[in-house]
């Protein structure tokens, strides 16, 4: 019998987040909100990404607090991004958070946190 894991901050986040979308939100998929957060997680994955390639590149991988402070600016809106879109499918952000968070435990009880597929 698994234990349900309780998150509870994420939907907050996910209702202050929503106040400075620019977008209506509407009931489509295909809403312009909805498609612009999906290309905005991208983006902003990007970023995140070639934050880190600069450091092995310029840096030899050493990591300082600047870079820290940049990363994490970048993983925040990585994180909006996604609250947004979750927002727009009106799935609770907190839910996608538990359900992430009983997958990998699952996984790490039965030895598959290594390994391709999402049903592993």
């Amino acid at each position: 019998m698994s234990t349900k894991i309780k998150i509870t901050e994420f939907n907050d986040y996910q209702e202050k987040a929503s106040v400075t979308d620019t977008f209506e939100k509407t009931s489509s998929i295909l809403d312009p909100g909805v498609l612009e957060k999906i290309l905005g997680v991208a983006g902003e994955a990007g970023e995140v990404a070639d934050k880190f390639k600069k450091i092995i590149r310029d840096k030899n991988g050493k990591v300082s607090n600047e870079d820290k402070e940049q990363i994490a600016k970048e993983l925040g809106d990585v994180l909006w991004y996604l609250a947004g879109i979750a927002r727009y499918l009106d799935i609770p952000f907190n839910q996608i958070a538990e359900q992430n968070i009983e997958k990998l435990y699952s996984r790490m009880k039965r030895g598959k946190l290594a390994g391709d597929g999402d049903n592993r």
